[in-house]
């Protein structure tokens, strides 16, 4: 526990305790001098019992389930409060220690004891209440903070992973083209210098990019992809008005990726068809589709892509998107929906 509450707050709560006390008590007994001389002693004892308990017994005790221990300490601090209450009192206002009852009482008298205790505990809840409420408050925020902070780091973490990824497989696409002396290459390197310059600047920071990009980003790399493989039929199909939709950058790229990576094996005709539309549910269904002539048994090496995929989707949605794979014929489906989010 941690003195972290302004200082001026703490003064702004006792003083205002204070006047609303003298001037209660002061228009009881319509004796503004007593009440202001009785609150002076009394709050002179509140508040060092009140910070001895937050700062001392609490953490030391409590804390540390000591509740014996915290009881006993604490009744030895109210005994101590009541002998120098009734003592000040004495010296100071009056002989007559409790001049607020209707007879005269003198010390350890039972039913005076009994009152200066439960007015303290009284005092100690209520500023203890106030006290612990605020540091509450404050950790929650932290606490939040925290989590947000940790969300964007671990989402950071996740995207700077897929992009080396995408582009150590074009990279490996580019170096086979060179083994082949192909007059390709130039145009695999303008390509990819397009889809860089989207990476490290376009969508650098950003947490949601325009739709008609990410479509767009997805056309380069197609148009990368058709270089190296002789025979693909790639179509792409847009259902829907997209223009407003707003997607986290490079979510889909890792599917498109797949398709071309596990339907071009052994495959001299790939066919590749991407479905991109606005369901009846406000959600964003974008589907692939890629055939394939191997079985779909068949154990090849993984990659992070659409690990980090959805990854970041449970990030970024928790659980209101939906992921799936399926496969049909000789046709390997993967079916992404995720809720519509507009620029505004």
């Amino acid at each position: 526990m941690k003195f972290d509450i302004k200082l001026k707050n703490h003064i702004w709560f006792w003083g205002s305790y204070f006047t609303l006390n003298f001037l209660r008590w002061g228009a009881y007994f319509n004796d503004y001098p007593y009440s202001f001389k009785s609150n002076l002693i009394e709050f002179s004892l509140h508040i060092p019992l009140v910070y001895f308990n937050l700062f001392i017994l609490v953490p030391k005790y409590v804390l540390k389930q000591k509740y014996i221990t915290y009881t006993a300490a604490l009744i030895a601090s109210l005994f101590g409060i009541y002998l120098l209450k009734t003592v000040l009192t004495y010296y100071i206002i009056s002989e007559n220690i409790w001049p607020e009852a209707n007879r005269e009482y003198h010390p350890f008298d039972i039913n005076h004891i009994l009152a200066v205790c439960i007015g303290e505990l009284y005092v100690l809840a209520m500023a203890s209440s106030v006290y612990l409420t605020l540091t509450w408050l404050r950790e929650r925020e932290r606490n939040r903070s925290l989590r947000e902070n940790q969300f964007k780091i671990k989402l950071k973490y996740l995207e700077n992973q897929i992009q080396p990824h995408f582009f150590f497989n074009t990279l490996n696409n580019l170096y086979a083209l060179s083994l082949e002396s192909s007059d390709k290459v130039p145009d695999v390197i303008i390509k990819l210098s397009n889809l860089m310059e989207y990476v490290l600047y376009d969508v650098k920071g950003t947490k949601f990019v325009p739709l008609i990009k990410e479509i767009d980003y997805i056309q380069n790399y197609i148009e990368i992809e058709k270089l190296r493989f002789e025979n693909v039929e790639v179509t792409i199909n847009l259902e829907s008005n997209i223009e407003d939709i707003v997607v986290p950058p490079l979510i889909f790229i890792s599917l498109v990726e797949n398709a071309f990576k596990h339907g071009g094996i052994n495959n001299n005709n790939l066919k590749i068809k991407i479905n991109c539309k606005v369901t009846n549910n406000n959600m964003l269904d974008f589907e692939i589709l890629n055939n394939f002539v191997i079985s779909p048994n068949h154990k090849s090496k993984g990659g992070i892509g659409l690990v980090n995929t959805k990854k970041r989707l449970k990030l970024i949605y928790k659980n209101h998107f939906s992921l799936k794979g399926t496969t049909k014929l000789n046709y390997y489906i993967i079916r992404l929906q995720i809720p519509i989010q507009n620029e505004d």
